[in-house]
């Protein structure tokens, strides 16, 4: 599968995440700091969302002091799912339910055992289309087009 992956630093968890991704066999497009630099959260967020929306990744990871703060970003972006996992039950929940298409993990928290837990969950779950899950999806999109309600 190819990834888009982006960090506003270069911690320890997003070294370990690369490496476990590539022996899984994964293709990666990684946006940050090559060193403990850092970036603003924001602008790797976007490329990581846009790759994702466009197509030129299957899906994202992203990386940032909570995790939060990637989230919010990369939701912005039409097309993006992404959900802040910190355990893996959480991250299959995103990927049954939400249909999430970007994984956001949080550099302060997220240990490499931790980490290995969630990604696995989340490349071995897919979404399962279903009425319930499917309008939820359909109204989250619609939030995007609809005017505010009153």
């Amino acid at each position: 599968m190819k990834l888009s992956i982006g960090s506003d630093e270069r911690s320890s968890i997003v070294n370990f995440a690369l490496e476990y991704l590539a022996q899984k066999g994964h293709t990666t497009i990684y946006y940050g700091p090559k060193d403990e630099d850092s970036l603003p959260w924001p602008q790797v967020a976007r490329r990581v969302a846009e790759d994702v929306a466009a197509g030129r990744a299957d899906e994202g990871i992203l990386f940032c002091w909570t995790g939060t703060g990637v989230s919010l970003a990369a939701n912005k972006v039409r097309g993006i799912r992404a959900a802040l996992c910190a355990d893996a039950e959480t991250a299959r929940g995103a990927r049954l339910w939400n249909n999430a298409n970007v994984l956001c993990l949080s550099n302060r928290l997220t240990s490499a055992a931790v980490a290995e837990e969630i990604l696995d969950k989340w490349f071995e779950t897919t979404y399962q289309p279903n009425p319930v899950d499917d309008a939820c999806l359909r109204m989250i999109d619609g939030l995007e087009e609809e005017p505010p309600m009153r």
